[in-house]
């Protein structure tokens, strides 16, 4: 590392740790130093202090000896490589205690569009996608660009390739200049400006604490799992000054390569780690390359933008040229498997008007077929590709889906229809996705669309048909009629000993794998994270332990775990990763559980929040009493069976009781529970302490309160 570029990072950092310092005494003398102090919405109050040196930072006075530690340890003069590194280390502490101060008193000082602090919900959020690759990478973009439209062809060059971007600094601004999408929904996140980069550094020590069970304060082996698991790299814009190359010595600590569009002589460059290109049409090829992210390129014939940046796009009402579907108009979707001479690949067909003959804002129906011809293909794999439709057709920019088979309903927004795209597009699409995504089990695609209102009422119906033998086919399938249960490794890439047990009556915690999905999945690679576990010997039916799976759990789990059952909260249940819809927790006063939900922010009666509770139970650790799951098990006929089942719910969010309302009260009355059950559940409305609930649920006489005792 070159004199001048040590030099540069030393003074930076000097400046950071003097403008902390002085904030932080101003704060200090305006508030108290009892005053308490801490991000919103996470379980890890300060996550880059939390993680890098454990110290349990509650309160404004607990941070001088942390930035006096760090001005005596970090702050070295001397130009060398590690000195260098140092003062990025303490350049990330001077962020963090900067941003943190600006939240004193749970205020919010953010305003759009600048997102500040991303809580841990989101990270939760985004968990799954970049496990599974969906994300294959983070970038984190600050500066400036040489001019608005290049800096908008970077962005826009990044969402097309699902890259999670963070962005700093005038970037922000250059991006709505020229009206590229910004925030979570489109995994873009304007950050804010100067230590407000501290934000995407916190966001990835959070990965290693929540997903990685990397104990607190573990310092060495939490930079080893930010190297080795954390697929961030810097773009930096603009002119480096000392401040700026301080930020960038932290990202270095951190093992985040850096790309800078200034012209840098070969001697400040860092093979590696920090390299220059000037060239705006390269600097993402050498970000990934730097980064060792490898992206599987598919040429999607369509005139926007396709990724998954795009997928929680909205589009309302006044912006959608046409809607389909959602009850204004009939509409649904199939995937059938077809034989060999059934199929032609590639070919679209579309049964009624284009998109030039339906007028802005109308209403039309709208019918999709998708035939498959696969020598792999199973019709079992009908539904799981299938639901398939809903994330591609969202990939797409300015195109709007939610639901799925005869509920389906979709928009195509205004921009689009000006951008050329037309109905057969929507073939496009999915045959370019189907191939290339599930390339084990599909060889040829062919879609119809049918925008015809007769063509649509009559295929709907063989639709029906399908649906409800399918529906009949799932509900043979229970833990007891196969012979086969499947693992879920998936998440191993960020919770090195988690491991899911999936089978029929229990989807994988992040609610995104069936038992369907696995078996699907194992098909199209059998070497991957979904593998076949032979049931084998039963050693407790009613707590759902087999030998065979605590073998293979043993492995799985680099031999961290020995035993697993599947049916209770209790006694060696299941691990969590860190990417769990839901959270169950025993409420011992009540004699019953209670389940919270990511979405959900507020208190609940453990006297834990979502993202505390995430705390306790992520990172591949058995908990008991605490247990991470998908929301669709809680409706399962295998829900916590050893435990009571679920006469034991005695409080969840109410938006959940609403989103599982119909299922809940099916299981109820088939519990014998009644159909009243779910009135019985108290919710935020009624309290979030067991003493707030317990005059509630004693007046509703809940089975709970009857039952033998949990503990």
């Amino acid at each position: 590392m070159s004199k001048q570029i040590c030099e540069l990072a030393f003074q930076g950092a000097t400046t950071a740790v003097g403008v902390a310092e002085n904030l932080l005494n101003e704060a200090i003398e305006k508030h108290g130093a009892e005053a308490p102090v801490k991000y919103p919405d996470t379980a890890y109050k300060l996550p880059v202090i939390t993680a890098l040196s454990g110290e349990d930072i509650t309160t404004l006075g607990e941070l001088v000896p942390v930035l006096q530690r760090i001005k005596a340890n970090n702050l070295r003069p001397e130009p060398e490589l590690g000195n260098a590194l140092l003062s990025g280390e303490a350049t990330l502490y001077a962020g963090e205690i900067i941003e943190a101060l600006r939240y004193l008193g749970g205020g919010k000082p953010d305003e759009p569009p600048y997102t500040g602090f991303l809580s841990d919900p989101v990270l939760r959020k985004f968990g799954v996608p970049l496990v599974d690759g969906t994300i294959p990478g983070i970038a984190v973009i600050t500066g400036k660009a040489k001019d608005a439209q290049a800096g908008a062809r970077l962005i826009k060059d990044l969402q097309s390739k699902g890259i999670m971007i963070m962005l700093v600094n005038d970037i922000i601004e250059q991006c709505i200049e020229e009206n590229i999408k910004v925030g979570a929904d489109y995994m873009t996140f304007p950050l804010g400006k100067f230590t407000q980069i501290i934000h995407a550094v916190n966001f990835a020590a959070r990965a290693g604490l929540a997903f990685g069970g990397v104990p607190k304060g573990a310092r060495e082996q939490m930079l080893d799992y930010q190297k080795r698991r954390v697929p961030a790299f810097v773009i930096a814009l603009g002119e480096l000054d000392a401040v700026t190359i301080a930020i960038g010595a932290g990202a270095l600590f951190m093992g985040f390569p850096i790309v800078t569009d200034q012209d840098l002589p070969a001697e400040l460059q860092i093979p590696e780690l920090l390299e220059a290109q000037p060239d705006y049409d390269k600097i993402i090829k050498l970000a990934l390359e730097l980064r060792g992210i490898k992206l599987k390129i598919v040429d999607i014939p369509v005139p926007i933008t396709v990724g998954p940046a795009f997928e929680g796009e909205t589009i309302r009402k006044k912006e959608a040229w046409v809607e389909f579907g959602g009850g204004r108009s009939p509409g649904f979707e199939l995937v059938q498997m077809g034989d060999a001479d059934q199929v032609e690949d590639g070919k679209i067909e579309v049964v009624g008007p284009e998109i030039d003959e339906m007028p802005e804002g109308s209403v039309f129906p709208l019918g999709i077929i998708v035939r498959i011809f696969g020598r792999k293909m199973q019709e079992d794999f009908e539904s799981v590709l299938e639901r398939r439709i809903h994330y591609f057709i969202n990939y797409g920019e300015g195109l709007w889906h939610v639901a799925q088979r005869d509920l389906c309903w979709l928009r195509i927004s205004k921009g689009a229809k000006e951008a050329g795209f037309k109905i057969r597009h929507f073939g496009d699409l999915l045959i370019a996705k189907f191939k290339s995504d599930y390339p084990a089990i599909v060889d040829r695609v062919e879609v119809t669309l049918l925008t015809d209102l007769p063509a649509v009422e009559a295929k709907i119906k063989i639709a029906r048909e399908k649906y409800q033998a399918r529906d009949a086919r799932l509900k043979g399938l229970t833990d007891e009629t196969v012979d086969t249960f499947y693992s879920c490794t998936l998440c191993q890439s960020f919770a090195p000993n988690h491991v899911c047990i999936v089978s029929p009556e229990r989807v994988g915690l992040c609610g995104a794998v069936s038992w369907l999905d696995a078996k699907a999945s194992n098909e199209i690679t059998p070497t991957g994270p979904n593998q076949p576990i032979a049931k084998g010997e039963c050693l407790d039916e009613e707590k759902g332990m087999w030998h065979n799976l605590n073998d293979f759990l043993h492995t799985a789990s680099n031999r961290t775990l020995e035993e697993v059952n599947l049916y209770t909260l209790m006694d060696k249940p299941m691990t969590s990763c860190g990417c769990f819809e839901a959270i169950m927790a025993i409420l011992p006063l009540t004699n019953g559980v209670m389940i919270t939900t990511r979405e959900h922010a507020g208190d609940t009666p453990c006297g834990m929040t979502f993202s505390t509770l995430a705390g306790t139970c992520g990172g591949g650790v058995q908990t008991p009493g605490f247990m991470g799951i998908g929301r669709r098990y809680i409706v399962s006929a295998k829900f916590i069976p050893a435990d009571g089942g679920l006469g034991r719910i005695v409080w969840m969010p109410k938006e959940l009781k609403e989103y599982l309302k119909d299922e809940l009260t099916e299981r109820a009355v088939a519990l014998g529970l009644g159909a009243d059950f779910i009135d019985k559940i108290a919710d935020e409305t009624v309290g979030t302490t067991e003493e707030e609930i317990m005059p509630f649920l004693e007046e509703r006489k809940h089975p709970a309160l009857t039952m033998p005792p949990l503990m």
